[in-house]
């Protein structure tokens, strides 16, 4: 099982997913996006490839999920991620007046990677992803929150740092620095 993070973000979250994915390039795990961007996120691949060399597309729904690729949730389904290591879309009800919900995504990683997930939340101005972030934490895994400080809208981080018990507080640069420098794969391997 390849290691997975993923990464919920909302208002100002285009210019703060840009920083964390800045200078990416081959990754030994996954990364998926849920951004309440409201849109297709062909706009948001486009932009992020001209500052990464990593595969990034859109899921699909039953996708395998492969390492080194960064999957974004596409807009207006819940992603989800299933037992065998696939993606499911839906568009079951808004969670948390969002659909893509970061929360679904998390809750779902969660049950299937457990230990082997990381979740980053980064800005937002509701509080989708804090349950999700818990549910992380409970089952093993580890929670980096953007600096309220530095956030474009602070709701979103401050609403997981309530939840958590042991978050790791980092601002963009770090967490870019973080998924540069492969502490990620570190971390479980140690």
């Amino acid at each position: 099982m390849n290691n997975l993070i993923v990464i919920g973000t909302s208002a100002g979250g285009v210019d703060a997913l840009g920083k964390v994915l800045k200078n990416l390039s081959q990754i030994n795990y996954t990364i998926v996006v849920v951004s309440h961007i409201g849109r297709s996120v062909d706009v948001l691949i486009k932009l992020y490839k001209r500052h990464s060399n990593l595969e990034i597309k859109e899921a699909k729904d039953g996708e395998s999920i492969h390492k080194g690729v960064v999957y974004i949730a596409p807009a207006m389904y819940h992603l989800s991620v299933e037992s065998d290591f696939t993606f499911s879309l839906s568009i079951e009800d808004k969670v948390n007046f969002s659909r893509p919900s970061i929360d679904v995504l998390m809750n779902s990683a969660a049950e299937v990677y457990q230990e082997k997930l990381t979740g980053i939340l980064l800005t937002g101005a509701n509080t989708d992803g804090a349950k999700g972030m818990k549910r992380i934490e409970v089952l093993g895994g580890y929670c980096i929150v953007q600096n309220p400080n530095e956030a474009y809208m602070k709701i979103m981080p401050q609403a997981a740092l309530k939840l958590l018990d042991h978050p790791v507080v980092m601002t963009l640069n770090q967490i870019n620095d973080f998924l540069k420098e492969g502490e990620f794969d570190e971390r479980y391997n140690n």
